[in-house]
């Protein structure tokens, strides 16, 4: 009984409009037994309640049946009761039928309720995006509707407030709770350049906001749609209940109709095995097993969204909870993808005249290593030398001249190539090499002045996230282009079970098939462009810190909204319970069926017992689906 635009109900449960008719129905019948065993009313008058209330307490969940018959060409769980009803009826028991379709109104309408509530229990997010903004221009400041701002426009946020839409930074410093997008409890420092989401809330100093997304196309927004679009798509289970409901529901109606017309063949009872249809009709509809995956689904993939972990669908929630291997890459992901210098050795004359060469060298230099080279300079308060002459050496270094002497910087393979002797520092270099540290040398044509070791440095949580995998039994591999001496040092620091490096994007894919055939199903984590190949191979694939970055989030099945890898563990944990309660519902609603069908075709139950037991059994399993939100 679904209710379009159910994400803007904002009323008391009893007010839900199919509960409320339920309710309505509920009264009526109850007035008219009362009323009836007190000796108030005649037959007559107490059957007219009792009709009156079956039209009211059906009016959602009757008309649902029929348009999916119609439209659909389906026989539903509705349609089962509507034929249950209509029986009850003609066989004078308007009673039955008027508390049938009470317990059943009440019990889906609760259903749909809660089922409503985990849907849109994401949207409440939205709220935390202010619905005005202060906008700079030329006359000052003007307070406008948030939907106003497009890319371009300069908006002030002052502490406590909320930033409206995305944005970067032009004036200003603060320290911003990003908590409701990306999930991440501490609250992040930001200054000018730094990129802002809507919905973080300003700590501390004024911000001057450039606007890059409208509201409508914000990361705030972006989530939210993402995880209402997931909650509709269904995992492997749910499709095979839906298929199971499909060819189940017209079953049970046929032989509803053979325990009619064949007893009337054979001259048997009427009455009775006419009362025995209805009851089988409500005994057998799988409506526990049905609605209960949805609600599970639902529930998870919404709790998942308010901790800033995207599921893109039930499948990739189910994917999660059987994960035995997670492939992490390196670059950016283990690490943070910037590299710094760690060490300086000097091999001849001063340290200061040979790093200011070298600075002046990497000036220009847009490549990672040379920023971090100038980046160490600036830091001594060594300024870069005046180098002429620039050229780049690709692949091996750079080159200029200073003072009429010509000055390399570049791996050793560069010094080498130009007849320079290495082997005093081999085995300095070496060492420096296989703690996971690239070498940089800088020198003349004759001869090496010094030597400066950089490193990418490990994530401050990949020790501890890389712990907690562990505890859960899960493997941990490690895929990277990078060297196998720079690989093994990372490895062993961080205890990765498997080590596969130089590879290439396409070697990558190989390596999860290869996984995949050791240990199990595979969880890949990346940045979701450069791993996208990988990402696609594996089981699920997961791309972190995606905030604000559509082409990201589209790579994966599950998006990461901040660079914190302890996500990749609560992902998994969710991914389990939600498995572990959608097995517990299908194999407690088989059980129910097993029990009621028996006792109907035996005639042990009336209708109003069978119904009432159904539809508790009912409520206990989408109340069961909904604890996947309140375990993790």
């Amino acid at each position: 009984m679904e209710i379009k635009d159910d994400t803007h109900f904002e009323g008391k449960w009893w007010q839900w409009p199919p509960l409320r008719n339920g309710l309505i129905a509920g009264l009526l019948a109850t007035l008219a037994f009362v009323f009836s065993h007190l000796g108030l009313i005649a037959p007559f008058p107490e059957n007219i309640l009792y009709m009156l209330s079956i039209p009211i307490g059906g009016w959602y969940w009757m008309r649902e049946g029929v348009e999916t018959l119609i439209s659909e060409r389906e026989i539903g769980i509705d349609l089962l009761m509507i034929a249950a009803t209509a029986g009850a009826a003609i066989l004078g028991l308007w009673d039955e039928a008027a508390f049938l379709v009470f317990l059943y109104a009440t019990a889906e309408g609760l259903e749909e309720y809660t089922y409503a509530r985990a849907r849109s229990a994401i949207r409440a997010l939205l709220d935390l995006a202010p619905k005005e903004a202060c906008l700079l221009n030329a006359d000052g400041e003007v307070i406008v509707p948030a939907e106003r701002l497009v890319p371009g426009d300069r908006f002030r946020v002052r502490p406590g407030q909320s930033i409206p839409t995305d944005g970067i930074i032009r004036a200003g410093s603060s320290s911003l709770d990003e908590s409701q997008v990306t999930g991440e409890a501490v609250p992040v420092d930001k200054e000018v350049g730094m990129q802002v989401f809507a919905g973080s809330l300003n700590k501390q100093g004024a911000l001057d906001v450039e606007v890059t997304k409208a509201f409508a196309d914000n990361t705030l927004s972006k989530m939210i749609h993402l995880v209402e679009s997931a909650q509709e798509q269904k995992g492997k289970a749910q499709q095979w209940i839906d298929r199971f409901g499909r060819r189940y529901s017209p079953i049970i109606l046929l032989v509803s109709f053979f325990m009619i017309v064949i007893p009337w063949f054979l001259g048997l009872p009427m009455a009775s095995w006419t009362l025995r249809a209805v009851v089988l009709l409500v005994a057998a509809a799988p409506c526990a097993l049905i609605m209960s995956m949805p609600v599970a689904m639902a529930a998870g993939i919404g709790a998942a969204g308010k901790r800033g972990i995207l599921i893109k669908g039930g499948l990739h929630l189910e994917h999660l909870g059987v994960i035995r291997v997670v492939a992490f890459d390196k670059t950016g992901t283990l690490t943070l993808g910037v590299p710094s210098v760690s060490d300086l050795v000097t091999l001849q004359g001063n340290e200061a005249e040979w790093l200011s060469v070298a600075a002046g060298l990497e000036h220009h230099s847009e490549h990672p290593l040379g920023k971090a080279i100038s980046k160490k300079a600036i830091s001594a308060q060594i300024p870069p030398a005046k180098v002429l002459q620039f050229e780049a050496l690709t692949g091996a270094g750079a080159k200029g001249i200073l003072g009429g002497v010509t000055w390399y910087i570049g791996n050793p393979a560069l010094f080498l190539d130009m007849g320079i002797s290495l082997d005093i520092v081999s085995e300095q270099i070496n060492a420096l090499q296989s703690s996971g540290k690239t070498v940089v040398l800088i020198g003349t044509e004759k001869k090496v002045y010094g030597m400066i070791a950089l490193q990418d440095q490990l994530r401050s949580e990949s020790f501890d996230a890389i712990a907690k995998l562990h505890q859960m039994g899960i493997k941990i591999a490690m895929l990277t282009g990078d060297n196998v001496l720079t690989a093994n040092a990372v490895a062993r620091r961080l205890g990765i079970d498997d080590l596969r490096a130089g590879l290439k994007p396409e070697e990558k894919v190989q390596a999860i098939k290869d996984l995949e055939k050791s240990y199990g199903p595979v969880l890949m984590v990346g940045d979701g462009v450069n791993d996208a190949p990988a990402l696609a191979a594996a089981t699920c694939g997961a791309s972190m810190g995606v905030a604000g970055s559509d082409a990201a989030i589209e790579a994966a099945d599950v998006a990461l909204m901040a660079d914190d890898l302890t996500k990749v563990e609560e992902a998994l944990r969710l991914g389990r319970v939600a498995r572990q309660i959608s097995k517990q519902n299908i194999v407690f609603s088989l059980i129910v069926l097993a029990l009621l069908i028996p006792s109907a075709l035996g005639g042990f139950l009336s209708v109003a017992a069978v119904v009432f037991f159904h539809e508790a059994s009912e409520l206990l399993a989408v109340a069961n689906g909904l604890r996947v939100a309140r375990k993790t």
